[in-house]
């Protein structure tokens, strides 16, 4: 089987990665349909100062948090855990999000997903494939890589379904997109 050169997937990378990206953008501000992720606290005024008078470092913590796994057993630990809150908390810097740095973070992550599917296509497929097939190849890997790390944050981290699941609408339209670009320009 003649194999597909990567450097010559380097335009359907890069416009896949466009059309994630344009994409992303339309559904989280016109769209919107992420604006229910997130709840707010009632009384968030007192949790954010009891949060700032422990002065965590930016990272994620666990509410209860327990060092070892054998702590499980311990009647305090359950009483904890039983009293709740349970919860999964990321602390980030303070200030403004820097929403710059994380929209040119998600192009970046874009273009190594579309690269990595680009590289099992040119691994799999030769020139001249069918569109379809090339789709098929393209768009699950890329499906695959955005939407899949949103199930085990359901499952483990307490990630509610519905966001979840909305996280997967989101990644099955990117694998559409970068499926379609790649069927399209795949060379002949």
């Amino acid at each position: 089987m003649v194999q597909v050169s990567l450097l010559h997937l380097w335009i359907p990378i890069l416009l896949s990665a466009v059309c994630v990206f344009a994409a992303s953008s339309l559904i989280h501000m016109v769209v919107k349909w992420h604006a229910s992720d997130y709840n707010g606290l009632s009384n968030e005024d007192e949790v954010r100062a009891a949060i700032r008078k422990g002065s965590p470092a930016p990272g994620q913590y666990v509410l209860p948090r327990c060092a070892d796994m054998k702590d499980m057993e311990k009647p305090e630990m359950r009483a904890k855990y039983e009293e709740g809150p349970v919860a999964f908390v990321v602390v980030a810097p303070n200030g403004a999000p820097a929403v710059g740095a994380a929209l040119g973070k998600w192009f970046v992550f874009s273009v190594l997903v579309a690269f990595t599917a680009a590289y099992l296509a040119s691994r799999t497929l030769s020139p001249g494939t069918h569109y379809l097939q090339v789709f098929r190849v393209v768009g699950t890997t890329s499906f695959l890589a955005y939407g899949f790390g949103s199930i085990p944050q359901a499952i483990w981290m307490g990630k509610p379904w519905s966001s979840a699941i909305k996280d997967l609408a989101d990644s099955l339209i990117y694998g559409l997109l970068s499926g379609g670009v790649f069927g399209w320009l795949w060379p002949r």
